[in-house]
């Protein structure tokens, strides 16, 4: 499909942060062609007006867990451990396979109606995910979550092998657009010797890790006084940093000082998901010194059930302004910073490095926002209207691998209205069947 959309204001993101007004887009096929200036060669055969709109490269997320959109608002007012324990598990108990495609169906369609096109889930049944993702025409990086014990103790009596199986089966799926991983739940839940087994398979498969990482002070002791090593440094032990793809890892809530060292000399991507530590009061990780130190960051929304929704809109709102908060600095995380931690840096994380900037010869992987409702004017500094006062509601279209997958209020790859049926109902039956309580607790030796 050859697509050429005209007179909009285009915000590259390129290296020079150029600002396009009065601009053309020229898409073929799956790939931008042309960006400002459109050759008259260009024969489009469909016109989209850009008028009084911005377009921007679509978001990207770096660490979700797509299914749980079943249990949002299901745990409300917890703190993490009793939020896990006494909710999250017992909902669990009574998920089913084909919970998990309704429930990331209709992740899919609240992350395309929000302008996210990509998200690495890290999940169970992921080839349900994997469907979806087919389906929808979404990008992702997709990884099994295992726990390093007997299969019949698997959420879904999934083996080691299993998860191994389902990464083979699916990378490099749908044209290129899935991208998987290997998936331990982390350290203090898999044995030295499964995260080992992971690294190995991992080599041979050519593939990465997606894994959660440093979450808590505790966490950080318990690991110092079990192997002498802090979680970061205990996970590189195992050689789940040196693998063919880049680790990506959610959270790094506590660091040390030879952590930060670590994670930007084994090129380690790292998800910061601030709306789940502000919800269940968590530490906030120290994403301007990993920066500082030349740590990759992306932004991420985490599960539905810990952070509510899927909105890459306030993630960066709330990143932006926690962190000039707590740094007493207004200038921390400007705009365009965090433009890119919603877009490029994530894109990177889960594979798709190529995405991030407008420009020809670049993934067609963008969005146009209308900027006509009144929170929007006067419109002095557009790219700060995108982080600090637009709504999903100001995204019009949404392309994916140059494939229209959203235009003013309607889903095109996706049938919402069965989305919505099946998923609310599955949700009540799953709270409603878990009478019984499903506690996973830290390993221990």
């Amino acid at each position: 499909m050859r697509t050429l959309i005209q007179d909009v204001t285009v915000i590259t993101l390129d290296d020079q942060n150029r600002i396009l007004q009065h601009a053309g887009i020229a898409i073929d096929g799956q790939t931008i062609c042309a960006v400002g200036e459109v050759p008259p060669t260009f024969i489009p055969e469909a016109i989209i007006s850009g008028e009084e709109m911005v377009a921007l490269p679509a978001f990207f997320n770096a660490h979700t867990h797509t299914a749980m959109t079943l249990e949002r608002g299901w745990a409300e007012d917890l703190p993490f451990e009793r939020w896990l324990n006494e909710k999250i598990w017992v909902a669990e108990s009574a998920l089913e396979e084909e919970d998990v495609y309704w429930g990331a169906a209709l992740a899919a369609a609240e992350m395309i109606r929000g302008g996210i096109v990509g998200f690495a889930d890290h999940y169970f049944w992921m080839d349900q995910v994997a469907r979806v993702v087919e389906t929808s025409g979404m990008k992702a990086n997709l990884a099994w979550c295992h726990f390093g014990l007997k299969s019949e103790q698997e959420l879904g009596r999934k083996s080691f092998e299993d998860t191994v199986a389902f990464v083979e089966r699916w990378d490099g799926a749908a044209g290129g657009r899935i991208f998987t991983s290997m998936g331990p739940h982390s350290p203090y839940m898999d044995s030295p010797a499964v995260l080992r087994r992971f690294a190995e398979e991992a080599q041979r498969l050519g593939v990465g890790v997606h894994l959660h990482l440093s979450e808590s002070a505790r966490q950080v002791q318990d690991s110092l006084k079990q192997y002498g090593k802090t979680p970061v440094a205990h996970v590189a032990s195992t050689g789940l940093f040196d693998l063919p793809r880049s680790a990506l890892v959610a959270h790094c809530n506590v660091l040390q000082e030879a952590d930060f060292a670590i994670l930007a000399e084994k090129g380690v991507h790292v998800a910061h998901t601030p709306k789940t530590y502000q919800k269940l009061a968590m530490q906030m990780p120290p994403i301007l010194e990993m920066l500082r130190r030349k740590v990759h960051v992306a932004l991420g929304t985490d599960g539905p059930a810990s952070n509510s929704d899927l909105n890459m809109l306030e993630i960066m709102r709330l990143a932006g302004l926690y962190q000039k908060g707590l740094a007493a600095d207004a200038t921390a995380l400007p705009v365009m910073d965090l433009l890119r931690l919603a877009t490029q840096a994530p894109a990177s994380a889960i594979g798709f490095s190529e995405s991030g900037v407008l420009a020809p010869g670049r993934p067609a992987d963008l969005i146009l926002l209308d900027t006509t409702a009144p929170h929007w004017l006067p419109r002095h500094d557009l790219a700060a209207g995108i982080v600090y006062t637009s709504h999903p509601g100001d995204i019009a279209y949404v392309w994916c691998n140059g494939q229209l997958l959203y235009q003013q209020g309607e889903f095109l790859t996706l049938d919402y209205k069965r989305i919505r049926f099946e998923a609310e109902r599955r949700a009540f039956r799953m709270v409603g069947k878990s009478m019984h309580t499903m506690r996973i607790t830290p390993r221990t030796e």
